[in-house]
């Protein structure tokens, strides 16, 4: 039988082995983090990606819309005034010439214009729409002058010398504004030109800044730039179709061609105003009733019963 000596070394060994134990496993899983170390944080990593995407957006809007912002704020400075009524002097390049108005010509005839694209002259009696409207074709020279006639900014292209990102620049300026028209020019010595009654530029490049300072001062400046001060540039219902509008024709005009100095025409009347000064609307009227419908009257009140 084992003595009671080896019993109590058999306990004692068993006890120190178990406080072994004990002490490996707070060692292992209980030990307290050294003082002074930072605790680990998660980081909130989709909302610093929504605030970087916020802020690439700020910066494309900020690169797109400052320049623009600039143009406009600098095109203001050639806004007209009693004091200032032909701002387009200022501008580099642009070219003037006086034309007699209200010289109309038949829908067939054709005028022996002397610049191209012409700004002023003999034109036909129905004006091409002018609200904004970007041809997609060459419309017919005759009817485009007469637009300026009534205020309008036409921005003719040449449209074998003009990129699509240029076009589509220049259309940024035209669709859907009153007073404005743009169609392709076949043959024009340059890329682009703007054309307002007595008024002409000749650019290279649609990001050229004089194209809004020209639109400044001439669209609808009414201080006796162009004749018909008030007309319409609405569509002439049976007379122009915007959507089939009449073709352009790029052949020379012929001998029969009405000239410049309108020989052969009487200045309409109904395009004058008082003395026969220009700047009337046809028939004295306000505004044309191809234009405003008229008003229909109301009907009258029944009469009250017995």
């Amino acid at each position: 039988m084992p003595s009671g000596s080896e019993n109590r070394g058999a306990k004692n060994s068993g006890a120190k082995s178990a406080k072994a134990i004990k002490a490996a496993n707070k060692s292992a899983g209980g030990a307290k983090p050294k003082a002074g170390l930072p605790k680990q944080r998660n980081i909130p990593w989709l909302t610093i990606g929504a605030v970087i995407a916020v802020l690439a957006l700020i910066g494309v809007l900020a690169v797109n819309l400052f320049p623009k912002y600039q143009d406009k704020a600098e095109a203001d400075k050639f806004a007209p005034s009693s004091e200032n009524k032909d701002p387009s002097i200022e501008i580099d390049g642009v070219v003037r010439n006086e034309y007699p108005p209200a010289l109309h010509v038949s829908a067939t005839q054709r005028v022996a214009y002397d610049q191209t694209p012409p700004y002023g002259g003999p034109h036909d009696a129905t004006w091409a729409t002018c609200t904004g409207i970007v041809y997609p074709n060459a419309i017919r020279t005759e009817n485009a002058v007469h637009s300026l006639e009534h205020g309008a900014v036409w921005i003719a292209y040449n449209p074998n010398k003009v990129s699509d990102d240029q076009r589509d620049a220049l259309a940024d300026r035209v669709d859907g504004k009153s007073y404005m028209l743009m169609s392709p020019y076949p043959g024009l010595d340059s890329p682009i030109s703007l054309q307002s009654w007595g008024h002409q530029l000749k650019l290279d490049d649609a990001s050229d800044p004089r194209i809004g300072q020209f639109i400044a001062a001439l669209r609808l400046n009414n201080f006796g730039v162009y004749p018909e001060v008030g007309a319409s540039c609405s569509t002439i219902p049976g007379a122009f179709d915007p959507d089939n509008p009449p073709a352009f024709d790029g052949s020379a005009p012929g001998p029969d061609a009405v000239p410049m100095n309108g020989e052969g025409l009487a200045q309409d009347q109904g395009e004058l105003g008082t003395g026969g000064a220009p700047g009337g609307l046809p028939g004295g009227m306000q505004l044309s009733d191809l234009q405003v419908p008229p008003a229909v009257p109301e009907a009258p009140a029944p009469a009250p019963a017995g």
